[in-house]
Order: C-alpha cells, then structure tokens, then sequence
C-alpha cells in the first residue's frame, strides 16, 4: 500500500490514523483515531485534530485548523489567500516571501458538507454544519446550519441535555 502513498518525513500522525491510497501530506499534524480519504492533499502547517474523517478528493491547503470530531465531506476545497496571484509586479513568479498565509479554523464537531469551498479568514464554530456545495464567505456561529453561496443561516441548533 505505501507504493501509492505520498506522505513526507516531517508529518506527525497520531495513533490509529488510517490513511488511504493516493494521498499527498506534507508539514502537517494528523490527531489519533483520524481517517483520511483518497485523493486527499494535505499541506505544511495544517493541524487536523482527533476522530475526524476527511474524505475523498479534499484538498486542505497551509493555515489550516480541524478541531477534534471534524468531518469533512467528499471534494471540499480550503483557500489560504484573498487574492492569489501567480507573479509579483515584476512578472516573476511568487514565492512563499511574496504572501501571506490566511488561516482558517473549524472548530470541534463541526461538519462540513461535500463540493464546499471555505475561504480564508473563517472560523466555523463548533458542532456547526455547512451544507453541500456551500460557499464559507464569512464566521459561522457555534450551532448553526448554514448553505448557499455563499452560505447563509438557515436555522440554529438546540441541543438537548441527557439525564443519567
């Protein structure tokens, strides 16, 4: 199976992480109990926390945060820059001096549904769902379910106490 593996010297993997085939990780941090999909690219400087499942075909770029519990669906895309740009004024090609990188963080037990796009700068709070094929423009409140592009409130989340 390592024969169709992509994971560098300097990545951190937690206990029991289950990697699957054709996957690229590099500089990151993988929690224990986590589970990473097909065709996931994972880059420097982002941390994926404890029991989170990242699926298929998602590409978690640098400055990325993934709290405990995160799921994300198949095909989601985050982006570290507002406005990317290939070269300087001067026509050469940037390099890592030339930007910035704009973190995101999903919080703990948040989800996060399939061919979604979350944009730099967002925090999405916990246990907050972002429905499929949403574009994250903006912070998403602890407790909310939000869709659209670019995703809006559609209602909030009560939790229900458990007696013992």
């Amino acid at each position: 199976m390592d024969q169709y593996l992509c994971v560098a010297p300097d990545v951190k993997l937690g206990k029991n992480v289950k990697l699957s085939k054709f996957i690229n990780l590099y500089g990151c941090e993988i929690g224990d109990d986590t589970k990473i999909g097909a065709f996931v690219e994972i880059q420097k400087n982002s941390k994926i926390g404890k029991n989170c499942k990242v699926s298929s075909h998602t590409f978690i770029c640098e400055g990325v945060t993934l709290e405990d519990g995160v799921f994300v669906g198949h095909g989601v895309v985050f982006i570290n820059d507002s406005y990317p740009r290939a070269t300087t004024e001067e026509g050469q090609l940037q390099t890592e001096q030339d930007w910035k990188v704009e973190k995101t963080l999903v919080k703990a037990r948040a989800s996060i549904g399939s061919g979604s796009t979350i944009l730099s700068k967002v925090v999405i709070g916990e246990n907050a769902i972002v429905g499929a094929g949403s574009v994250v423009t903006k912070d998403v409140p602890n407790d909310t379910i939000v869709a659209g592009n670019p995703a809006r409130v559609l209602r909030h989340i009560t939790r229900e106490k458990t007696t013992v």
